[in-house]
């Protein structure tokens, strides 16, 4: 069976790093994210944002990611926020309460 994929594309800036994803978050393609965040945040920028535009969907697996990458980079002394996220995950975060516990900007 053959499945979307999540694919990112770095974008960096002085005191930010955006990665643009397109796809899917899920069992299969939160390896690849966290792998790319941790990478970044061994040299953390102010600012990491998440584009989340091209995002398709997002199951329960990749939600949790989101939080963990989220709380590894406060550790870090680092944002990580999301921005362009759309009505499907918008309404996801707020059925499940996970919201709150990510920053989301309403522009990148």
């Amino acid at each position: 069976m053959e499945r979307p994929e999540l694919s990112i594309a770095i974008e960096q800036a002085p005191d930010e790093v955006v990665l643009h994803l397109a796809g899917e978050i899920d069992v299969l393609t939160v390896a690849n994210l966290s792998a790319i965040v941790n990478e970044t945040l061994a040299d953390p920028p102010a600012r990491i944002v998440l584009d989340m535009a091209g995002v398709t969907f997002c199951d329960s697996q990749g939600l949790g990611t989101l939080v963990v990458l989220s709380r590894k980079a406060q550790h870090a002394r680092t944002v990580l926020a999301l921005t362009n996220v759309g009505e499907f995950l918008m309404r996801v975060l707020d059925i499940t309460g996970l919201r709150s516990a990510l920053m989301i900007s309403s522009v990148s």
